[in-house]
């Protein structure tokens, strides 16, 4: 399955559009009510936008989660009533098949600018989320600074 997925989404970049239509208007209400969960801290919705063997990559280089590790790690916010807040200022979405992939700019309480990407694939009449991506945009002109904190001496090992 993964492999064909990889495949899919190497044929279908070299063809990568806006996806117009009823599916790409699937797939945003589907990242819309993903962010809506967060925000309201509704764990069990939250969770369901995954695919059973979807990935959720965080900001920092040692977050990649499966779906059990991430919600273990998500539970204590979502069990206080307080998750995270993303609103998609922009995004784009393309859709080939049961493949869906997708970029969008985040505007967020706590990280500031954001992105996040990833790839949705069709589970009967919905989307799952197969892989999200968040992280945090470095403008050029700052990446050198950016770069000396993360391979100064000091800095603490993961």
């Amino acid at each position: 399955m993964r492999l064909g997925l990889c495949a899919a989404l190497l044929v279908s970049c070299a063809h990568a559009g806006g996806g117009e239509g009823p599916d790409r208007e699937a797939v945003a209400r589907e990242l819309d009510d993903f962010h809506d969960a967060a925000a309201r801290a509704d764990e069990e919705r939250y969770f369901a936008h995954f695919a059973p063997g979807g990935v959720f990559l965080g900001t920092d280089a040692t977050e990649r989660w499966d779906v059990a590790a991430f919600r273990a790690y998500a539970h204590p916010y979502f069990a206080k009533g307080k998750a995270w807040s993303f609103r998609a200022a922009r995004r784009f979405i393309a859709v080939r098949g049961e493949v869906a992939w997708f970029e969008e700019d985040l505007e967020t309480q706590n990280l500031g600018p954001a992105r996040g990407s990833g790839v949705l694939v069709r589970s009967g009449p919905r989307w799952l989320i197969e892989q999200y991506v968040l992280s945090i945009p470095i403008p050029n002109q700052r990446f050198k600074e950016v770069r000396e904190l993360l391979t100064s001496p000091s800095r603490a090992s993961p």
